[in-house]
């Protein structure tokens, strides 16, 4: 079921009292009963002063109880969480707490909202003022880190009045499913992107090839040779002469995205910090055909703070990274009149969603998105190949973000890529670990690190030779970092349409 819009909706409900005593002393009110204390000083030279301090702490807890009867009922306050904006991850979802009064006191609230650690470590602790008969609100901003669906729960208050001496302890049940999306922000880079797409499309519409594929283009009359399949049997009764159908190449092909979930795509991957750097533009075309993969590591991370700053949110896994990748080049694909296809699997398949267009079928997209999860186990890749090459029989390019296990033997997801080049045009694409080229690439200086990179080394000599077969039988691979991901993968779909390959 697709929601009208990405964002949850808001929830509204009263208070409750957390308990059946839900309600207490103040430190100031505690503060001055321990100032009644100080009677005892002079009660030791004269008794009868001692009894001040009895008559001080008796009257500070009648004031007390007395504040604590003026204070409205749990069930006359009601508050609202609403939502500005859908959560996903590298963007802040900003939240709005809103408490109506409808006692006749004004009240000191401190709100606490009890959200899933997908969306805050630790609840922070949130102060009020609500008026009588007035709607008072706050907003705070949370950063998704992790993709799914996750239970919010309940919304807790404790209130006070001016004076300050006693306060009660309720809470709301705010509780509802929060859907966070992945990434799904659009920059100057994306904009580039679609520019170049449109430029691809006018050229290739000034080079309409006729005769080939099943796109109808026009009507003619009939010539010795043409296939009689193609005969126009209406028009050829209107005109009264044979007519025969005229068709071109098919600019609008099935993109395919299958995504593994297997444990390789569960290892988190941090973004390291690079300086932001621009390509250069095309002589005569005012913009850039291709972006520096290095500006998806600015994409990913959260408006005002660095890529690499250790103190930065939960890194993401490289399932996260994939799931970013394929926002961006559906929407890229969509705008450029491709049907867009998903599948995720892992042991078994997670989503399935068939090559569609249009803006609903953007959000299905997303929304399958959204709940794809990471598994333990291995993904079974040939029983992918065999849905795939079931779903779409005919020619289609196929997008494969995965990763290549480390073992002796042929992976099987080499052996499945082989299987869809028989058919299909395939953009196999290997998601690298940062940490483990850096091992390779850095200068030993004891035996333990000389090991090490000789491992390193290894691992990736045997990927660049596993990339390298799959090359030769057809296919287009790329080994990247996570944060290289993103624009990669879309400057090898445009040149892709730009050479008309599928």
């Amino acid at each position: 079921m697709i929601s009208p819009t990405l964002h949850p909706g808001p929830i509204r409900a009263a208070f409750e009292p957390r308990s059946r005593w839900a309600f207490g002393l103040t430190p100031r009110s505690i503060a001055l009963l321990i100032v009644g204390f100080l009677g005892l000083v002079p009660g030791f030279w004269d008794a009868r002063l001692a009894y001040s301090m009895l008559a001080w702490d008796a009257l500070v807890l009648l004031f007390s109880i007395l504040d604590g009867l003026r204070l409205p009922a749990p069930g006359d306050l009601i508050a609202t969480r609403s939502w500005s904006n859908a959560p996903a991850l590298d963007s802040q979802t900003e939240i709005e707490l809103t408490i109506e009064n409808h006692g006749k006191l004004i009240v000191e609230c401190r709100l606490t909202d009890d959200l899933p650690p997908a969306l805050v470590a630790q609840p922070a602790t949130h102060r009020l003022t609500a008026f009588p008969r007035v709607t008072a609100s706050l907003r705070y901003r949370v950063e998704p880190q992790e993709r799914g669906d996750w239970p919010t729960g309940w919304l807790y208050l404790r209130y006070r009045s001016g004076l300050g001496l006693a306060e009660r302890w309720a809470r709301a049940p705010l509780t509802q499913n929060v859907r966070i999306y992945p990434a799904l922000r659009t920059g100057e880079e994306q904009q580039i992107f679609l520019a170049r797409s449109r430029q691809i499309d006018l050229q290739l519409r000034q080079t309409r090839l006729r005769g080939l594929g099943r796109d109808f283009e026009s009507l003619r009359e009939y010539r010795e040779g043409d296939d009689l399949r193609d005969i126009c049997w209406t028009a050829t009764a209107r005109r009264g002469g044979l007519i025969t159908r005229q068709y071109q190449t098919e600019r609008s092909q099935a993109v395919w995205i299958v995504l593994d979930c297997g444990r390789l795509m569960r290892s988190r991957v941090a973004i390291p910090q690079q300086p932001l750097r621009t390509s250069p533009s095309v002589k005569g075309t005012g913009f850039s055909p291709y972006i520096d993969p290095s500006t998806s590591a600015r994409a990913l991370a959260p408006e005002g703070q660095s890529s690499g700053s250790s103190s930065g949110p939960t890194p993401h896994t490289k399932l996260d990274y994939a799931c970013t990748t394929a926002v961006a080049l559906a929407q890229l694909a969509l705008f450029s009149g491709d049907r867009v296809g998903l599948l995720a699997y892992g042991q078994g398949i997670q989503q399935r969603l068939l090559p569609g267009r249009g803006s609903a079928h953007l959000r299905q997209l997303i929304e399958a998105l959204a709940q794809v999860r990471a598994e333990s186990g291995e993904a079974d890749h040939l029983r992918a190949t065999a849905t795939l090459n079931r779903l779409q029989p005919r020619r289609a390019l196929i997008l494969w973000v995965t990763d290549l296990a480390e073992t002796s033997m042929r992976p099987e997801v080499i052996d499945g890529a082989v299987q869809l080049l028989r058919r299909h045009v395939l953009l196999f694409v290997a998601m690298a670990q940062p940490e483990v080229e850096s091992i390779a690439k850095a200068r030993p200086k004891t035996v333990d690190q000389m090991f090490r990179a000789a491992a390193a080394q290894e691992m990736a000599g045997r990927r660049d030779l596993l990339l390298a077969r799959l090359h030769e039988h057809g296919a287009l691979t790329l080994d990247l970092n996570p944060e290289a991901l993103t624009s990669s993968v879309l400057n090898q779909y445009l040149t892709v349409k730009e050479r008309a390959m599928v």
